[in-house]
């Protein structure tokens, strides 16, 4: 049978009142006290009830981050700096995938409901998902509009869509096409996308966007690029808005022969530690993730504590440029 506070409290030779107030660290208690209280728990192996102390104190310190995937190397280093700051803080995070599948992410939203998480990260593109009005749960998202009342947190994209085509004029490409995910996800992404078309309408040069549904069909990624390759004989370079994208441009391009840098000029966006560590050729634009993450937890944590209230707002971090070798 699992030991009881009454047990603990037996060991220590207290009353169940003292070790209640010690595990919720709740009124003036001695540091002797704690000590007794403690070295009782860990004599006869008691392990606290969380479940029950958040009930009585109204938090869990739970959080939950909802991402597209973690396969993406983007999203896979922001859940483990997110993680990583939230056990800093004393929070856990329930990790939740939804593949961007509106139902799962339905089905997640209810679960972390039911476990009374204090608080959601989201970094997917369902807008209008739910009714925040009603569900009232501190939220903030990452470099996507969920709502009007939900603040994002992000890197400076159409800065860094600049600094992208700016750095592929300077090193010669003159036919630059642009990939992007769909124009009507509202995302400050697409931020990327209008500096891109800034940059060439000011030079006089010609802009051409594909849009590229869906962050984990990688097959379908692939029949958009080779149609790119047949359709744009003549581009000179290109700009991806995600280095996962660019790096299937190199691919292509591997398997048709064109050099690169010589032929085609490529540059990516994310800059992730794991891409510039298996693929440090590929050329892309830098996003904060480790402050993206840090700001987002302390927005929502503001949030929680009731320092802060729920408003919209948009966060944006300075990017900075990697270079490889693609352009």
């Amino acid at each position: 049978m699992k030991p009881k506070i009454q047990d603990v409290a037996k060991a220590a030779g207290v009353s169940p009142t003292t070790v209640s107030r010690v595990l919720n660290n709740r009124g003036y208690i001695s540091e002797e006290m704690k000590k007794k209280v403690y070295n009782a728990m860990e004599e006869i192996n008691y392990i606290p009830n969380d479940l029950a102390r958040s009930l009585y104190n109204k938090k869990t310190n739970i959080i939950g981050l909802i991402v597209p995937t973690t396969k993406n190397p983007f999203f896979g280093e922001l859940a483990a700096e997110i993680e990583n700051y939230c056990s800093q803080k004393g929070l856990k995070v329930l990790l939740c995938n939804s593949v961007n599948n509106i139902e799962k992410e339905k089905q997640y939203w209810d679960m972390l409901r039911r476990n009374q998480v204090d608080g959601v990260i989201v970094g997917t593109y369902n807008r209008g998902l739910l009714d925040y009005e009603q569900h009232n749960l501190p939220t903030v998202a990452i470099d996507h509009y969920l709502s009007m009342d939900i603040p994002v947190v992000g890197s400076d994209n159409y800065k860094g869509g600049k600094l992208a085509v700016e750095k592929l004029l300077e090193a010669g490409s003159q036919r630059i096409i642009h990939l992007n995910g769909p124009y009507d996800l509202e995302t400050p992404a697409n931020l990327r996308r209008k500096a891109y078309e800034d940059v060439m309408t000011e030079r006089n040069l010609p802009h051409t966007t594909y849009e590229i549904p869906g962050v984990v069909d990688i097959e379908q990624h692939k029949r958009i690029i080779k149609k790119i390759f047949d359709e744009q004989p003549d581009m000179d370079g290109v700009f991806a808005s995600d280095d996962i994208l660019a790096l299937a441009v190199m691919r292509e391009a591997e398997n048709r022969k064109v050099s690169i840098p010589e032929q085609l000029k490529i540059i990516g966006y994310d800059g992730t530690e794991t891409i510039r560590t298996i693929h440090p050729k590929l050329t892309t634009i830098r996003q904060p993730i480790q402050t993206i993450a840090e700001s987002a937890v302390s927005l929502l944590q503001q949030q929680i504590e009731g320092t802060k209230p729920i408003a919209q707002e948009e966060i944006r971090h300075n990017v900075s440029f990697y270079e490889g070798g693609s352009i």
